[in-house]
């Protein structure tokens, strides 16, 4: 029986319109960074990665995406600031479009997650303070960063604006600013990292300010009903945490309304640590229920958690990342509650353009009588 004929479908594969968009199921790709755009360039390989994780009617959101050349801290991390990236891009949007896919391009700035070798010059990145990550974390020694002038912000915001442009002008649906895990956004909303003194700092309505001027810049240059935003209020990725997670959580999902994003995707208040499940007294819910646009909740959910989540209403959609990344074809095995693959974690980052990438297996074509 075909996935779209079931009787009585999974709450995962509930039909759900998401803006003006029209999404067959709820499973969402979540950006996952996969060091194989060599020299910040989308490569070929990108067009089967892509569309083997495609079905009609379905969401996909990329890795992230660098906004200019100071927005590097990985190897090999794609970009959208040049026409080159640009040019890149649109075949491997065009094969997502031809299999009925939504795509969206997750733009990215690392700020202080960075090294002097992957800045122009060699110079110092950029963040909201001059503390850095801690050297050793993640077995990088990251570069002290240097504390962004209120002159330098401005420019920083119409990189955020001009990738969003560019994105659509590779073909996307749309972009999600990574306002989450530790990069510079973050940096900015933090107050355990934010010790600025100037209208960016201090208040929680002061730290989130360079956040909502980039959300403004974006929607304005390419409408609210291609933008989407990514937050992780309760993460402490990258030493980036804040001493009132949930009065950031709640402004941030209220502050929003009035720029009418589509959606907003939230890491789970349980994803504490990167891989790792704590038990939290926190919620989505509150978030859920002061955004007025589609909730994307994120955050080692499985096929029956994930389930739960949208059948209690507690977010729209769920994206999934290491397990959409080992089950190219998950939206299908969770249809059939199939075995899943296991996802090697050794490959993840590796430069390889199969291995770890396009080689795992899809199910056998066929249904249980």
């Amino acid at each position: 029986m075909a996935a779209n004929t079931l009787i009585n479908p999974i709450p995962l594969l509930t039909p759900y319109k998401m803006g003006k968009f029209n999404l067959s199921h709820r499973v969402v790709l979540a950006p996952l960074t996969r060091s194989r755009s060599y020299n910040n360039v989308p490569q070929p390989h990108a067009i089967l990665y892509y569309s083997q994780r495609t079905t009609d009617g379905g969401l996909l959101i990329t890795e992230a995406t660098g906004v200019s050349d100071t927005a590097q801290g990985y190897p090999e991390t794609p970009g959208i600031w040049t026409k080159e990236h640009v040019e890149a891009w649109k075949p491997i949007v065009e094969a997502v479009h031809k299999k009925g896919g939504t795509f969206f391009c997750q733009i990215w700035h690392v700020g202080r997650v960075s090294t002097y070798g992957f800045q122009p010059n060699g110079q110092a990145p950029i963040s909201s303070t001059d503390k850095g990550v801690t050297p050793g974390i993640d077995g990088v020694d990251w570069s002290p960063p240097r504390r962004l002038e209120i002159d330098d912000i401005p420019h920083i915001v119409n990189d955020f604006r001009l990738a969003a442009r560019n994105a659509i002008d590779a073909g996307f649906d749309g972009v999600e600013i990574h306002g989450a895990n530790g990069y510079l956004i973050d940096q900015f909303m933090k107050d355990q990292v934010n010790d600025r003194t100037d209208k960016y700092g201090g208040s929680l309505e002061n730290r989130c300010r360079f956040a909502l001027e980039i959300v403004e810049a974006v929607v304005n240059e390419i409408g609210a009903d291609r933008v989407g935003m990514r937050l992780s209020p309760f993460a402490d990725y990258m030493e980036s945490a804040d001493s009132n997670p949930n009065s950031l959580a709640l402004y941030m999902a209220t502050a929003v309304n009035k720029f009418n994003l589509v959606y907003l995707h939230v890491i789970e208040p349980r994803m504490v640590k990167m891989g790792e499940k704590l038990e939290t007294p926190h919620s989505l819910g509150p978030m859920r229920n002061a955004f007025k646009g589609t909730l994307i909740a994120a955050g080692g959910y499985n096929r029956s958690d994930g389930n739960k989540a949208v059948e209690e209403g507690y977010a729209d959609l769920v994206a999934f990342g290491r397990l959409f990344l080992a089950n190219p074809d998950l939206p299908r095995r969770f249809e059939l509650d199939a075995p899943l693959n296991r996802y090697n974690r050794s490959t993840f980052y590796i430069p390889d353009p199969v291995i770890g990438y396009t080689d795992y297996p899809f199910l056998e074509d066929h249904v249980p009588a």
